[in-house]
């Protein structure tokens, strides 16, 4: 099997994706824009070839890339980066070299906004009053009918950037002042809880492997306050998110592919959809995937794509949280001092990647326990303030 990477290097942990795949036989061709030399060691192992572009925003270049590979190994089996910002590209590849996966045309459905009602309509599950506005005027026919607050995003933009709440008519004509280039789409404010449904899903759109987080808050607070940020895995799912969550792998095309399914939970019980993400969940939840269950979703990934299919018995055995802290903000414990007191508990710790840290902070700590109110006594630890 060949298999095309685009970005292999970033971000870092993705690397395990490449030795896993290059582990069961595929040649794992990557191709990036970083030199070969800069690469880390473990993923120059990874890779049977290496193709350096300048630009990875130069489709032009990234045509002559896959037509080298071509050449030299025959067809592209499979190309993917598992990275929202490439889905695109990731789409208009497929289709100039007819690689299975997610195609052109069914790119804007997962992409915009706008789009995704449609699917989370068709897979049953209730959905915020929202539309794409070309003029202030029809903000403000919108505004009219929904009420403040609502909530501005790019129709086609990747996680919470530039997506601002808008609470009454000054906010909303400061944003139409300085808003970007591009079509926008105004949603009803839905107060609750985010909730996700996210795991990897087989080439029938079944899950392989499923689990469920619940946030502190949405990304767009965290970025726009510089708030920290945390959050937790289930053990136990709620039938109806799993319910809807397995209607929308139906409804959306979630083949061969890890998904991010995004609800309000506004009630006991009551959800309402938010956004789909055919990707793995940010930061390191693939990580948090292997701590809750003790499994290897990596491996599990790679298996689905060279062998065709993939199986895992598991147990949720822990929840897995992960806890954020920024640089600048003075907090009560060390961490040293939190790793000599909940070290048995902590899995992972570090600094994140400097693109992330405005949605995951400057330094997150990921651990795991049993029983929810350990993990919920660690995050409080991890975040308290002086």
């Amino acid at each position: 099997m060949n298999l095309v990477f685009l970005s292999p290097h970033f971000p870092p942990h993705y690397t395990r994706f490449c030795q896993q795949a290059r582990a069961l036989g595929a040649n794992v061709l990557g191709i990036g824009d970083e030199p070969w030399e800069r690469l880390p060691e473990e993923l120059q192992r990874a890779l049977t070839e290496y193709y350096r572009v300048t630009d990875l925003h130069d489709y032009d270049a990234l045509l002559r890339a896959c037509g080298f590979f071509t050449h030299k190994w025959g067809r592209i089996h499979r190309l993917d980066s598992l990275n929202e910002y490439w889905l695109a590209t990731e789409a208009r590849l497929r289709d100039d070299f007819n690689i299975e996966g997610l195609r052109g045309t069914e790119i804007d459905m997962v992409r915009r906004k706008s789009r995704m009602k449609a699917g989370f309509r068709k897979a049953g599950a209730p959905v915020a009053d929202g539309r794409v506005t070309h003029t202030l005027d029809e903000a403000r026919a919108f505004i009219r009918k929904v009420g403040y607050p609502v909530v501005a995003k790019p129709d086609a933009g990747v996680g919470a950037l530039d997506t601002f709440r808008l609470d009454n008519a000054d906010d909303l004509e400061r944003f139409w002042e300085a808003k970007p280039a591009a079509d926008y789409f105004l949603e009803a404010f839905v107060h609750g809880t985010i909730v996700s449904f996210d795991g990897l899903a087989d080439r029938r759109g079944e899950p392989v492997f499923c689990t469920a987080h619940v946030f502190s808050q949405g990304i767009m607070e965290t970025v726009n306050e510089a708030r920290d940020i945390d959050y937790y895995s289930m053990r136990e799912l709620p039938p109806r998110l799993e319910a809807l969550g397995r209607a929308c792998l139906r409804a959306f095309p979630v083949r061969e592919r890890f998904f991010h399914i995004e609800f309000f939970e506004t009630g006991p019980g009551d959800y309402t959809a938010l956004e789909v993400n055919l990707r793995p969940p940010g930061g390191f939840t693939t990580d948090m995937f292997n701590y809750a269950a003790d499994i290897d979703v990596y491996r599990l990934w790679a298996q689905l794509l060279v062998h065709g299919e993939a199986r895992l018995d598991y147990a949720r055995k822990y929840h897995c949280a992960y806890a954020s802290r920024r640089r600048g903000r003075s907090y009560a414990h060390t961490r040293e001092a939190l790793l000599e007191r909940y070290g048995a508990h902590m899995c992972q710790l570090g600094q994140v990647p400097g693109v992330f840290s405005s949605a995951l902070g400057d330094e997150g700590f990921i651990f795991r326990a049993p029983e929810l109110e350990t993990v919920r006594a660690i995050t409080a630890a991890v975040q308290a303030t002086l």
